[in-house]
């Protein structure tokens, strides 16, 4: 789905002009940019949580002469989807049995001690 058939479908579901429902979806995703510009993470009940992922500096190689490069420290956006979005998702899946607890294993017998031998 691309922005048009995201605004298309937030106009058809909220009963809104494509105009209106445009306008609608900029200002969530200004919102959100804004709040993690500000270091801020958005929480969407039922969807999931977006925020800031922070990279350290790192050395890497260039991959075409192998030769050492210096990557810069960077910022990152994170999304973590709600359990909810992750229960929606995989409705259609087939559950499977949760696996049988592993036998426990028989404890070690102590081994027999050296008899002590005296001259």
């Amino acid at each position: 789905m691309n922005h048009a058939d995201l605004v298309t479908k937030v106009a058809s579901e909220a009963d809104l002009s494509k105009e209106s429902a445009a306008q609608a979806v900029e200002a969530i995703a200004k919102a959100i940019s804004e709040s993690l510009r500000a270091g801020e993470e958005v929480r969407y009940s039922g969807l999931g949580i977006f925020d800031i992922s922070e990279r350290s500096a790192r050395q890497g190689r260039n991959p075409q002469t192998g030769e050492a490069i210096s990557i810069g420290a960077s910022k990152a956006a994170r999304f973590r989807s709600a359990k909810s979005l992750k229960d929606a998702l995989n409705a259609d899946m087939p559950k499977t049995a949760k696996a049988a607890p592993a036998p426990a294993k028989p404890a070690a017998k102590a081994a027999p001690k050296a008899a002590a031998k005296k001259k």
